[in-house]
């Protein structure tokens, strides 16, 4: 069961499960609001909680609006891209060949066709960012699956505007975002644990707390950290 309601200029999704305490969360980048609680919870006991939080939503809300954003990527020599957590100068090269990246200690070499625009060298730039997750993700997976005691059926990657990541626990896939690439690889291993445990609880109630506590202690410190890094330039929305 789920409700909407509108405190100021504040919405706050109130989702009603299985559950035995109250978690309000301000979801990064854009400071959604939800709040799930157990399923006995009365419509106006769930509003008086949350207007009861609306300092602290508020200021998790301004934290989020104030934190760095890449400026817009116009993918020319000398800009800096990040990639793993670091950042890289690029170099720009026009030939009359194929496009494609190098990658050579700090610099990126990014070898395009005479007069592409900005929208085709950011479409070779993350088809490159794709290659690269393919080439870490795999091992990360097979890691866990020896661990938590699962298996993947499959994982894919695309461009999601309001997640890391997601799991589908019917069907055993996982799902990144392309952007990770630009983060620590220690904060893609976490994404990837923390969806690769929803195929053991494919809900965030307290038992899945318990099985991230017990696999990746650090996870609270993993999270701040992953949404406290600079965020795509992109306008996100819900």
């Amino acid at each position: 069961m789920s409700e909407v309601f509108e405190l100021g200029e504040i919405t706050v999704n109130v989702t009603l499960k299985s559950v035995k305490n109250v978690h309000l969360t301000v979801h990064p980048p854009e400071g959604r609001v939800t709040l799930v609680a157990p399923m006995s919870t009365r419509p106006e006991v769930a509003r008086a909680y949350a207007i009861s939080k609306l300092g602290w939503i508020r200021l998790q809300q301004q934290a989020l609006r104030d934190q760095a954003r890449e400026t817009e990527r116009r993918y020319i020599e000398r800009e800096s891209h990040q990639l793993w957590g670091r950042n890289h100068l690029m170099t720009v090269i026009e030939e009359d060949t194929k496009p494609f990246v190098k990658l050579d200690h700090r610099r990126i070499t990014l070898t395009v066709r005479p007069g592409s625009d900005a929208a085709k060298r950011a479409e070779v730039m993350h088809e490159w960012h794709k290659r690269l997750l393919h080439a870490a993700v795999p091992d990360m997976i097979e890691r866990w699956e020896a661990r938590l005691g699962v298996r993947v059926a499959g994982y894919f990657l695309q461009r999601m505007k309001t997640k890391w990541g997601s799991c589908n626990h019917a069907a055993g896939n996982i799902r990144l975002n392309t952007e990770l690439v630009k983060k620590p690889k220690d904060l893609v291993e976490y994404v990837v644990v923390h969806e690769m445990l929803h195929l053991l609880e494919p809900t965030h109630n307290e038992r899945f707390v318990a099985l991230l506590t017990r696999h990746w202690p650090q996870w609270q410190e993993s999270r701040r950290e992953l949404n406290a890094l600079p965020l795509s330039s992109e306008t996100w929305s819900a």
